[in-house]
């Protein structure tokens, strides 16, 4: 397996890193040496009169919610407020092809030899290589160095499909839902798994926000966090609806997405108490959201990310919406938020997920 950087594209102008915050972005020191060549992206959330500090030498532009209430007008209601997936504001006003999204507890990791891992450069191969969605590879990702097609795998499809998301892991505090960090509260992640893998056609993942690269271009306007936090009935669910909508979109396109490395270092576990009282609806709605997921059918005009992910709104109010109201409040922010993404990215939305 090679570990030359040179192979890999920086993406410096392709490429925009966006940061939700309600705290001065001192972790950004610490990613310096990876992070200052791109432009970055600040979604401050909370009280927009304080001021967040960002250290020197970085290229930022910083979005609080007086300015996104500006740029978006009565359409800003699709963008929730006092939770992290006030992000997605930032991926709609980037206007580049690619997007790596961190949260600020989030440091640079080390694998097992000791050197630090340079998770933007991991997500960019991954972006860049295709997937493997519709067989399984048992070594994993075939396109890697030292590594290939393994014999019976059909040669028909190892040219593999466009890759439309990265998803990378975390050391140190697992991303663990409220009940299970209860029951585990010292339980830390120390295994570093060296494998990139796709996800199988047809099968849903819990994608999580804080370690995230993807194809802006093919995918951005899926990639709604959802309405969660203030005024909402429920939290910590805003990357997973993504992640459901994401998937299915992409099993529809014919995309894939990745998950496995890179790893990031999780530094420090939120609150199991307060993580509970933002779950726990989810928590046993998840259980008729996950089936609707599974049969949902999106038929064959659906062309375009925008128009799968309007009829998934349509589906979502029709078979959801029984489930508890929020779904139909829910469904109608997602027809907002593909508008107000039209508005700002004029030129997305051609057939076939292509752009001019």
């Amino acid at each position: 397996m090679s570990d030359s950087t040179s192979s890999t594209p920086s993406l410096k102008d392709e490429l925009d890193i966006v940061i939700p915050t309600i705290r001065n972005l001192d972790f950004l020191e610490m990613w310096g040496p990876f992070f200052q060549q791109y432009h970055l992206i600040i979604v401050q959330d909370g009280d927009p009169s304080k001021t967040i500090k960002v250290p020197d030498g970085f290229d930022y532009e910083l979005y609080n919610r007086n300015d996104i209430n500006k740029i978006l007008g009565p359409k800003a209601n699709c963008i929730s407020f006092k939770d992290s997936a006030c992000r997605c504001f930032g991926y709609m006003v980037s206007k580049k092809k690619y997007i790596f999204t961190i949260d600020d507890d989030c440091f640079v990791a080390k694998d097992p030899t000791g050197k630090e891992i340079n998770a933007l450069e991991q997500h960019i191969k991954n972006l860049l290589t295709p997937s493997t969605p519709f067989f399984f590879n048992t070594l994993y990702d075939p396109y890697r160095d030292g590594t290939d097609f393994v014999r019976g795998y059909p040669f028909s499809l190892r040219e593999g499909v466009p890759t439309a998301v990265s998803h990378g892991l975390w050391l140190n505090i697992p991303d663990y839902d409220a009940p299970t960090q209860l029951v585990k509260p010292l339980e830390r992640n120390t295994r570093f798994v060296d494998a990139v893998m796709t996800v199988p056609k047809g099968t849903l993942f819990p994608m999580c926000g804080m370690n995230l690269a993807f194809n802006r271009e093919l995918i951005g306007p899926a990639m709604y966090f959802g309405l969660m936090g203030d005024g909402q009935p429920i939290g910590r669910y805003d990357d997973m609806w993504a992640g459901w909508c994401t998937k299915v979109i992409c099993d529809h396109l014919g995309w894939g997405i990745k998950t496995g490395l890179p790893y990031i270092w999780h530094s420090k576990a939120s609150n199991p108490f307060v993580n509970l009282k933002k779950e726990y609806k989810g928590i046993y709605w998840q259980e008729e959201l996950i089936p609707f997921f599974q049969s949902v059918a999106l038929p064959k005009d659906c062309t375009t990310v925008q128009k799968c992910y309007i009829e998934l709104s349509k589906q979502v109010k029709a078979k959801l919406g029984k489930v508890d109201d929020y779904f139909n409040k829910l469904a109608d922010a997602m027809v907002t938020w593909i508008e107000a993404w039209d508005e700002l990215n004029p030129s997305t939305g051609l057939p076939n997920g292509s752009v001019k």
